[in-house]
């Protein structure tokens, strides 16, 4: 009796100071990491680094061999003569969708370039460059946690990007069954940009009047036809233009760094509304499932295009991380102050390019923050941050869920891209107390 008084009286004198602390259970219906954020490597203003990646993802030159992030075979051909084809997206596109994603950056705007802190997550679940929601709006590892291929979506730029592109790829193979078919007089060729116009769409929802996002072109809500195009420079609203009309105008007009363009630009075409057969397949009264009459040739002049002359290997782009952690077993006391009453681990990546590390674990006293992060190798510059070059694990006790004033707790660190390896770090709890009343103290146990 006397052991339960003496953790009662101690959980009721830390309930104040802890009641504001997350925990996590296993029906969280959220984002994969809430209600933290994990860490996220920045890349050069430039965007130098993304660029290189999108080139290479474009053509399946990323991630080709892992299914969750190759770049699947491009189908092509009239609504009933489809056929599986090279997997192939057009660089200029995928870079301007991630701008009007992401302004192209994978951490949240008050990071450094060059430098590493909490990723960009968006109100609904988008994660970084391409602002990813298909699969990151639930954790989807064991025990209701984040799984490493959301650690890696989040927190690193290329499989971010790798995995929206595959999505935009999915989008367009989703013709004829979902969404309408775009260049009937061109076979529907993907190396022409302006077939991407349905995909694009689709990239963002597939959705017209009445739906809280309108994307359709002829919606009213857009004005009348011809409109301005979108100037791509921050001095228009975004709500004023379907979203294919945003992107479409940052192909154009590519943003500027150092007085350098981030893209070629390419002044793709859209959709003449003018044009009786354009505007019989695009008007709100033919918007009807599956979409079947929405089928429109390709607008014209029509940009042909090729893959990038130069593509960065994706051995250069990855690195080639290696897997390091500072202690194995750290100890924390709940009743100190400063240090004492947390733990810290560092991740070091002891060889190349960005690393993702994920840290989970079953005991819920143990919070760990952030859950995911990454650790920079020494060919990325990465200053200006205590996240940077290594990662930081900050571990802390919610003492109302200790089960004794004297605990232990496993962690598990691991990286999807670091080798593999696989780290249990043993966490010691000691959360004893004096109490200042007559003939009553804290018993060790």
């Amino acid at each position: 009796m006397r052991k339960r008084a003496t953790v009662l009286l101690a959980t009721l004198l830390l309930a104040t100071a802890v009641a504001l602390v997350p925990v996590r259970t296993s029906t969280v219906e959220a984002c994969a990491f809430d209600p933290w954020t994990p860490n996220a490597y920045e890349g050069d203003a430039q965007r130098r680094l993304y660029n290189s990646a999108i080139e290479a993802a474009s053509v399946n030159r990323l991630l080709p061999a892992d299914p969750f992030f190759a770049l699947p075979n491009i189908e092509r051909g009239a609504r009933t003569s489809r056929t599986a084809g090279t997997p192939y997206i057009p660089a200029t596109l995928l870079k301007s969708i991630a701008w009007i994603e992401s302004t192209m950056t994978q951490a949240a705007r008050a990071v450094a370039f060059e430098s590493a802190g909490p990723a960009q997550i968006s109100f609904d679940c988008g994660h970084g460059i391409m602002q990813v929601t298909t699969g990151m709006t639930a954790p989807l590892g064991t025990d209701g946690l984040a799984s490493p291929r959301q650690a890696s979506i989040a927190t690193h730029f290329a499989y971010n990007i790798a995995r929206g592109a595959q999505i935009l790829a999915e989008k367009w193979n989703a013709a004829p069954e979902q969404i309408p078919v775009a260049g009937i007089d061109t076979a529907s060729d993907p190396a022409i940009v302006e077939n991407w116009y349905f995909a694009t769409w689709a990239y963002n929802g597939f959705t017209g009047p009445g739906a809280t996002i309108s994307n359709h072109p002829s919606d009213p809500r857009f004005g009348a036809w011809p409109r301005p195009g979108f100037a791509c420079d921050g001095t228009q609203s975004r709500s004023r233009y379907p979203y294919q009309e945003l992107v479409w105008g940052c192909m154009a007009r590519p943003e500027t760094r150092a007085g350098v363009q981030l893209w070629t630009p390419l002044a793709a075409t859209l959709p003449d509304l003018s044009n009786p057969i354009i505007a019989r397949a695009l008007s709100v009264s033919n918007w009807t499932y599956p979409y079947s009459t929405m089928d429109i040739p390709t607008p014209q002049p029509a940009h042909q295009t090729t893959a990038p002359a130069t593509i960065l290997p994706a051995a250069q782009l990855l690195g080639a991380p290696v897997f390091q952690t500072s202690a194995q077993r750290v100890t924390i006391n709940v009743n100190a102050t400063g240090a004492a009453s947390k733990a810290t681990i560092r991740i070091h990546n002891g060889g190349t390019g960005v690393m993702t590390w994920i840290a989970t674990s079953t005991d819920r006293f143990l919070v760990l923050s952030p859950p995911a992060g990454v650790a920079v190798g020494g060919d990325l510059k990465c200053t200006g941050s205590e996240s940077c070059p290594d990662g930081s694990l900050v571990i802390s006790v919610n003492p109302t869920l200790l089960p004794a004033s004297r605990a232990s707790g496993t962690i598990r660190l691991s990286s999807p891209n670091g080798g593999g390896q696989v780290v249990d770090i043993i966490v010691d709890v000691s959360a004893e107390f004096s109490i200042g009343a007559p003939g009553t103290s804290r018993a060790t146990q």
